[in-house]
């Protein structure tokens, strides 16, 4: 599903003020003032370097910086990240501090005081305390920079977002940089509703419940461990043709727990797709890696492409980093200094969310009497309560706020995130301890010179849980799922504990050691798509909640299929289109219907017209496709009828699971008699009916003219900015939409469409020959050349050279700018 939008019209009409109140002078000053800000010259004297720092710039815009030590090095990144990206920067920091209601008005409160919950503000100071001296030094020096670019600004030249919302950026901070971070944790380990959303289907008999909650798939591509050696019990298994005739109806009070998550979620989806961070079923990637014995060149080949919310600007700003002893390229965040992906002279790494289940819900039993009490083993304990105060704009056309007062209950646990009908529930997050440094793991993976740097370096991660994987200029390629990964003391954390006892403590963390990890396989490839990485012998739990595997096991088929691949290769494999579960879905629809035993019956035309499409479809998802389109809307109510008559209504709008593809896979496979719904005599007949559905849906959404029921028409491509859609001001921040090919959830395909916000092919046999590219351009300046120059590129699965060595790099060089000393 995409992220909700509902109630943006109020940040609209906020707008629509601003614009009626003159705001709109700005649009014919941007060309005089605007501009300026990313217009640079090409020596610049700056307070603050202990030497000169010079930095290019491409004809994309990608700044080349050059420095004699590390800290006029990210003093020298944070000033040229912020030249391009200030106002996302402020955006992001706000965004995780629960700080947006000062700007935007009372419309993100809830927002706000979701991160005040967390506490992301109070965990992001209170790391700086356990951050090694050289972790501080580059944070320190990152922002130093940051500070020298606002110093820089007049109220003419400060970027045009500032200017319309009518404030100046506060001077940026160490804490500014760690806590942007959390946001990432927030998009990629977020399973506390799931957990939440399981308890009330504990009543569904098991072997409902095994089939739609599956956590392995026939289409598994598994990285570490195999199926053969243990057997699960069965409630890891798709299930049987055999289930209960039992439905589970949800009293109110059920209901409205079930309505009130919903309504957190969708606000916090929003929230996160204002900022690039929303990932849908937490899918957040690609990437696979290859052996020199299975390339052209004889030296590996790695590929990265992570899939979030598309925004203007992307989410990833493109760097190249040079200091003594550190060479360096890649996409970093804006605000946080180093290279997140990307490769130095020796290694390549590409990321993907490995999403282990690091978040424990505990229902606490509160006081009656004292609503600060609560139960614990020893008895009753004090919770800690927390004040935060949050301004919010009282007008969108004045910039005085009002103060409200927002109260944080802290148990022995976490937070009281959720509360409804006077249970409360606390949440355990591996993101709220001030102890995890992640910026001490990258700056080490910037500089790793072979694997076993490279584990060393992993072994300090505490970030969300990724699946890295590695390839270096010796011929070897590696995978490792890095993080903390919580061992319970009791369970496995996919329901909520009782909080006054100690059965859901945490023991410890899974071993860096016996954390899932593979050096030079047999196969000579890798492949990880947030799906299933481990078999069931692996002898940890790392979660229940894994993505279908349908762009993973693509993947590794396309990659299989040829002996010796390339580069080009590579790119086909990132643009491809085809969905497994759309050509299956097609083809036992057809099979339905030719095994229909009934006659001719109303409607007939159009059945067999669709059955005459879907008979021809190759499973593409592309933009002038009718078939993929038509496929997806009668998946979407076969998938709606299906669980409404097992679950009733109520529950089945409740339901969400990322591999429920597997699951309906299933039930189009094998048309199993107990889940048909009883007012139908056989699965064709159901089909019918989604059929009928699915063309009102679609007529009503898209006109009569069925030559315009296109999977582009509906799949469109939009990069949202947060006020793109003020009329007049907000137009110079708008990209037009535009049919996309591709696309994620349940037709699933490699190239996910709008969702890919950077690709990464590169080649440790030629570094300059690495290709590397964003969705728009490096400027969030709307009037740059580089605002969206990258975007045909996008489109086209072409991502550029991005040259990394000197001789690369100064014939690529189409600016410099020389950054001096003051003398004093």
């Amino acid at each position: 599903m995409k992220p909700p939008l509902k109630r943006t019209l109020s940040i609209v009409i906020s707008f629509l003020l601003l614009a009626s109140a003159g705001i709109s002078l700005f649009t014919s000053d941007r060309q005089s003032s605007g501009a300026q800000v990313l217009k640079v010259p090409s020596d610049t004297t700056i307070d603050g370097l202990r030497a000169r720092v010079i930095v290019q710039r491409d004809e994309r815009g990608i700044p080349y910086i050059e420095a004699a030590n590390e800290s006029d090095l990210y003093f020298a990144q944070g000033y040229v990240t912020a030249s391009d990206r200030l106002w996302q920067m402020d955006l992001l920091r706000r965004t995780a501090r629960g700080e947006l209601s000062e700007i935007f008005g009372k419309v993100v409160l809830e927002e706000d005081k979701r991160r005040r919950t967390y506490g992301f503000a109070v965990v992001a100071e209170a790391t700086i305390a356990h951050a090694p001296a050289e972790v501080r030094n580059a944070l320190e020096a990152y922002a130093r920079g940051v500070n020298a670019f606002i110093n820089s600004l007049t109220s003419e030249t400060l970027p045009l977002e500032f200017r319309i919302l009518k404030y100046r950026p506060r001077p940026w901070t160490m804490g500014d940089s760690i806590v942007i971070g959390k946001n990432f944790a927030e998009a990629l380990s977020n399973t506390w509703r799931l957990d939440l959303m399981r308890e009330k289907f504990a009543n569904l008999p098991a072997d409902k419940r095994r089939v739609i909650f599956p956590i392995v798939s026939p289409r598994d591509v598994l990285v570490v461990g195999t199926d053969r050696t243990r057997r699960r019990n069965s409630t890891s298994r798709i299930g049987s043709q055999r289930a209960s005739n039992q439905t589970l109806r949800l009293d109110d009070d059920s209901v409205r727990f079930m309505r009130a998550l919903a309504e957190i979620e969708e606000t916090m989806a929003r929230s996160r797709a204002r900022i690039g961070l929303y990932a849908e079923d937490r899918a957040a990637s690609n990437n696979w890696v290859v052996s020199g014995k299975r390339t052209a060149s004889g030296k590996p080949l790695l590929a990265d492409d992570p899939h979030l919310q598309p925004t203007a600007p992307s989410i990833w700003y493109m760097t190249h980093l040079s200091a003594p002893g550190l060479r360096v390229a890649g996409v970093a965040t804006p605000g946080a200094p180093g290279i997140i992906i990307g490769h130095n002279e020796r290694i390549a790494w590409g990321l993907t969310n490995l999403g282990p289940d690091v978040q424990d819900i505990y229902r606490e039993k509160f006081d009656p009497q004292n609503s600060r009490r609560y139960q614990t083993p020893a008895g009753w304990r004090d919770a800690e309560v927390r004040r935060e105060e949050i301004k919010v704009r009282k007008s969108p056309v004045s910039t005085e706020t009002e103060t409200v007062s927002h109260d944080v209950t802290v148990t022995r646990h976490g937070p009281i995130i959720f509360e409804q009908d006077g249970a409360r529930y606390a949440l355990r997050w591996t993101a709220l301890n001030p102890q995890v440094v992640d910026f001490e793991a990258f700056g080490k993976i910037n500089r790793a010179r072979n694997w076993n740097e490279f584990r060393g370096a992993l072994k300090l991660y505490r970030g969300p849980t990724q699946n890295f994987v590695y390839a270096d200029v010796d011929g070897n390629i590696g995978y490792y799922g890095a993080g903390q990964i919580p061992v319970r003391k009791s369970g496995d954390g996919s329901v909520p504990y009782d909080g006054a006892t100690d059965a859901g403590e945490w023991k410890s963390f899974i071993p860096f050691g016996e954390l899932p990890h593979v050096y030079n396989p047999p196969s000579g490839i890798i492949v990880t798509a947030n799906s299933r990485v481990v078999g069931e012998s692996y002898p940890h739990h790392l979660t229940h909640v894994w993505s279908a595997p349908d762009r993973a096991r693509r993947i590794y088929d396309l990659l299989s299929a040829k002996q010796k691949l390339t580069i080009s290769d590579f790119r086909a494999v990132q643009g491809d289109v085809h969905s497994l579960s759309a050509i299956l879905f097609a083809r036992e629809v057809v099979e339905a219907a030719r095994a229909e035993k009934s006659g001719t019956k109303s409607g007939d035309d159009k059945w067999q017209e669709m059955v005459q499409m879907f008979d021809r479809w190759d499973g593409n998802l592309e933009a002038e496709s009718r078939a993929a389109l038509l496929a997806t809307e009668i998946r979407d109510v076969l998938q709606r009828k299906i669980l409404a008559a097992s679950l009733g209504e109520e529950l089945a709008k409740s339901y969400i699971w990322p591999n429920r593809t597997t699951f309906i896979n299933w039930i189009i496979s094998e048309r199993p008699r107990a889940w048909l719904p009883p007012e139908y005599e056989d699965y064709a007949a159901l089909l019918r009916a989604c059929l009928t559905e699915a063309r009102s849906a679609l007529a009503k959404r898209y006109g009569a003219d069925e030559s315009k029921w296109t999977w582009g028409r509906a799949a469109q491509v939009r990069f949202q900015h947060p006020i793109s859609a003020i009329p007049v001001i907000g137009q110079q921040f708008s990209i037009a939409p535009f049919p996309q090919r591709g696309g994620g959830g349940g037709f699933a395909t490699v190239n996910v469409g709008s969702g890919v916000s950077m690709r990464l092919i590169a080649d440790p046999g030629n570094w300059d020959n690495t290709q590397h590219g964003i969705t728009l351009g490096q400027s969030g300046d709307p009037s740059s050349v580089h605002w969206k120059d990258q975007l045909a590129d996008w489109r086209a699965v072409t991502p550029r050279a991005f040259p990394f060595s000197t001789r690369g790099v100064n014939a690529a060089a189409k600016q410099t700018l020389v950054l001096t000393p003051a003398t004093k």
